[in-house]
C-alpha cells in the first residue's frame, strides 16, 4: 500500500514544483529521423536576432543582465542563433515534452505569442528531448513560435537554474530582467510577469 501511494505522489510533485529529470536518454533531437520527415510545426528563427555586433558593447540596463553568449540551433534548421543578440522584449520559455507541467503552460505561451505579437517575442527552448516528442508536443497543443534546441542543457547551467519549465524575460536591450522557475504559469500570471518586468500590457 505504501509502494502503490509513493507511486502516486512523485507524478504529483513534479507537477507542482516543475521537472529535473534528465529525460530521455539516447536519442538526440537532430538524430530522430522519424520525426525529421514530417514538417516541422514550429516557426523558423529568422528574424530573432538583433543586427548589432556580437562584442559586448552595450551597457546592461539598470538591474538587468546580459542574456549568456550561447549559439543554439533552430528546430527547423537554418542558421544558429546567437542567444545573446536575442531581438528584445522577448519571453524564453525552457521545457520538455515529459515535464508535465511544461505541457501544461506552453499553449498560454502560444496564446501570449498570438495576443502580444508586435510587442514582444515568444522564443522555446526545448531541454534533453527527442525530436518526435517536442515535435508531437507543437503539432497536439498547436505551438507555433520559434523553438531552439538546448541538449547539453547550456542556458540551464549559464543561468545556474535546474528545473524546468523555466521563463526568462528579457527587456529590449537583451538584457535578462527576471528569471521565474515557480511552475506552470498560465494566461493571467503571464501577462502579469510581462507588465511587471517588461512593460507590456498583453491584450485581452
Amino acid at each position: 500500500m505504501r509502494t502503490r501511494l509513493v507511486a502516486l505522489l512523485v507524478p504529483a510533485l513534479l507537477a507542482v514544483a516543475g521537472c529535473t529529470g534528465t529525460g530521455p536518454e539516447n536519442t538526440p533531437v537532430t538524430r530522430d529521423e522519424a520525426a525529421q520527415s514530417r514538417p516541422s510545426p514550429f516557426a523558423d528563427c529568422s528574424g530573432l536576432t538583433a543586427d548589432r555586433p556580437s562584442a559586448p558593447s552595450a551597457t546592461p540596463a539598470p538591474g538587468g543582465t546580459p542574456l549568456p553568449e550561447l549559439t543554439l540551433t533552430c528546430f527547423t534548421g537554418g542558421a544558429s542563433v546567437d542567444l545573446h543578440q536575442l531581438r528584445g522584449p522577448a519571453v524564453i520559455n525552457l521545457w520538455a515534452s515529459w515535464c508535465a507541467p511544461c505541457r501544461a503552460e506552453l499553449p498560454a505561451f502560444q496564446r501570449l505569442s498570438e495576443r502580444a505579437e508586435g510587442q514582444l517575442t515568444v522564443v522555446g527552448v526545448n531541454m534533453r528531448d527527442t525530436r518526435s516528442g517536442a515535435q508531437s508536443i507543437g503539432e497536439d497543443f498547436g505551438v507555433r513560435f520559434p523553438i531552439l534546441i538546448d541538449q547539453g542543457e547550456a542556458l540551464q547551467r549559464a543561468l545556474e537554474r535546474k528545473a524546468i519549465p523555466m521563463t526568462v524575460l528579457v527587456d529590449a536591450n537583451s538584457q535578462i530582467q527576471h528569471v521565474d522557475v515557480s511552475g506552470a504559469l498560465d494566461d493571467a500570471r503571464l501577462a502579469e510577469l510581462v507588465g511587471v518586468h517588461l512593460s507590456v500590457a498583453v491584450p485581452e
